[in-house]
């Protein structure tokens, strides 16, 4: 359980995680653990320190982070279910790279009691499979309340039979193209393919048009804000555990964080050494000026998001902006490492900070690389997210 680093090589936890508990209690086997980026920060997958993750499309490629040996073992039918965790995409960017259904739930709906924190506010764990019938019916297992170990929860949670549910149709419903998150393609090919995809719903009897969330455009700014001087302060600082809050610790993980942190930060990842010296400056020079001030902004964020999704059940954009990269070559400049690291979070960080459901579903091929189409709901509406995505799945 080293959560991609040498930094806790070596440790055994003394209990499971309350999803992986569930999933047992259910019938399911686990039979491995899956390999994710070092210290999970970083959304492509050559950080992590047993060596590189490759998409099983195409082996040159990144296979996305951080959640990327989930989203691989899943498209290369090693395994049929896979947990990942989403502070800033790391499900839905390994999903999207990779070729398979990928949700981030609503902030607090899955239990996150015996993870690794990175930051306490976007921390999110959920389901990755080759279905969208299989995401939903992980999601029904590892979802609901965590009697009082889990503060992120709120207290009256409730758990539809997503299962049951699934296939309801979407006759009627109204799908919003996020025209903002079309903006950040960088690629062509990935617009037309999302845009294609979305457009299809309407043979499914939904009303598809476009919607305009200007904030949108500022969401990622918010999420370093937040995500990274919170991530330092919560993982490097409170040793993966975080503090100020009820609920569980998982002392012994903390106990081996920190000493990992102490002993051997020249292990770190690039990517972590970065989110180190930005959270120490900024801490130093203006204390927690700007991370409260992302979450201020946050909240204006959530509240355009809001006002979008009641005028339309879902909106779509493009989980990512680009199709899956080349993994880097060794010697490759401190920039480069950060661009293949990081360039991806346009439009999979925002919903982290808002905490709505966003899942990504594959849209189609361009150059025999996979394309994801995101779809977000209302908090504590998976349903129709997964509702919206099995219609897809069914024109495909």
């Amino acid at each position: 359980m080293m959560n991609g680093s040498k930094i806790l090589e070596g440790y055994t936890p003394e209990f499971d995680a309350t999803v992986v508990t569930r999933i047992l209690d259910e019938g399911g086997h686990i039979i491995g653990k899956t390999v994710c980026e070092d210290c999970c920060f970083s959304g492509s997958s050559f950080t992590c320190s047993t060596g590189p993750i490759l998409n099983p499309h195409d082996e040159t490629r990144s296979a996305g982070g951080s959640s990327a040996g989930s989203a691989a073992l899943v498209a290369g039918n090693k395994v049929d279910l896979a947990l990942g965790g989403d502070q800033g995409g790391s499900i839905r960017i390994p999903s999207s790279f990779c070729g398979i259904v990928g949700l981030k739930p609503t902030y607090g709906l899955v239990p996150y009691t015996g993870a690794g924190s990175i930051e306490t506010t976007v921390d999110h764990l959920g389901p990755m499979a080759r279905t969208v019938q299989d995401c939903a019916l992980l999601l029904e297992v590892i979802a609901g309340l965590d009697g009082k170990r889990d503060p992120r929860q709120p207290r009256d949670l409730t758990v539809p039979e997503y299962t049951k549910l699934l296939d309801a149709g979407i006759a009627g419903k109204k799908i919003g193209l996020l025209d903002e998150g079309f903006h950040f393609c960088k690629e062509e090919d990935v617009k037309n393919v999302v845009q294609t995809a979305a457009l299809k719903l309407a043979q499914a009897g939904a009303t598809v048009g476009h919607v305009s969330v200007p904030e949108h455009l500022d969401g990622e700014t918010l999420w370093f804000a937040i995500c990274v001087l919170g991530g330092y302060d919560c993982m490097i600082k409170d040793s993966g555990v975080g503090s100020l809050r009820k609920g569980h610790y998982a002392t012994s993980l903390h106990e081996a964080t920190n000493r990992g942190f102490t002993t051997r930060p020249y292990d770190l990842p690039i990517s972590m050494k970065l989110t180190a010296i930005t959270g120490e400056y900024v801490s130093r020079m203006y204390g927690k000026k700007f991370y409260a001030k992302g979450q201020n902004l946050n909240m204006l964020l959530t509240e355009a998001y809001d006002k979008a999704l009641e005028k339309y059940d879902v909106l779509i954009l493009p989980t990512l902006p680009y199709k899956a990269t080349k993994l880097p070559v060794e010697g490759s400049s401190t920039s480069d490492l950060f661009e293949n690291a990081f360039t991806m979070l346009h439009n999979t960080a925002p919903f982290d900070i808002s905490g709505h459901p966003a899942l990504t579903i594959n849209a189609g091929f361009s150059e025999s690389l996979p394309v994801g189409m995101m779809i977000v709901g209302r908090h504590f509406d998976e349903t129709t997210v997964l509702q919206v995505a099995r219609a897809f799945e069914k024109l495909k």
